[in-house]
């Protein structure tokens, strides 16, 4: 009896797990970031490359994150890591506000005409800043 119930927890916690990446999936390939990347990059014939490695990435961190795995880097790649993976998740932020159009809407709604790039800049780095002050003194 105590097997159906651990059946019953391990098919329930798959099936979440499943349904949230899948989520998480859809949202990011809903905003074409990777086709924009490759568009960007001129290397328009490896899109399916580049999602397979988000894909495969995504299941890595995960099961490192979800089970505690140490590994053996040192603080150069880990470094190396946070800073792409700023840039990774900074490119969603963006193209999903483009997508909702948010930054001309509140442009527009505040008359801010000149140093929009500016701005959205400085907020990058703010939040850059804020998560290296958070992670440094924990």
């Amino acid at each position: 009896m105590m097997w159906i119930r651990h059946l019953v927890i391990i098919v329930t916690g798959l099936s979440a797990g499943l349904m949230v990446a899948g989520g998480m999936f859809t949202a990011l390939f809903t905003v074409g970031l990777l086709p924009r990347f490759a568009g960007k990059t001129r290397t328009g014939t490896h899109v399916k490359t580049y999602e397979n490695a988000v894909i495969l990435g995504s299941i890595f961190w995960n099961e490192v994150s979800l089970y505690h795995i140490p590994l053996p880097f040192g603080i150069v790649v880990t470094s190396l890591f946070g800073f792409f993976a700023g840039i990774f998740v900074g490119c969603l932020a963006l193209a999903i506000a483009e997508m909702l159009n948010g930054i001309p809407i509140f442009a527009r709604r505040i008359n801010f005409k000149r140093g929009l790039g500016i701005a959205v800049l400085c907020l990058a780095l703010g939040k850059a800043i804020g998560n290296a002050i958070y992670f440094w003194y924990q």
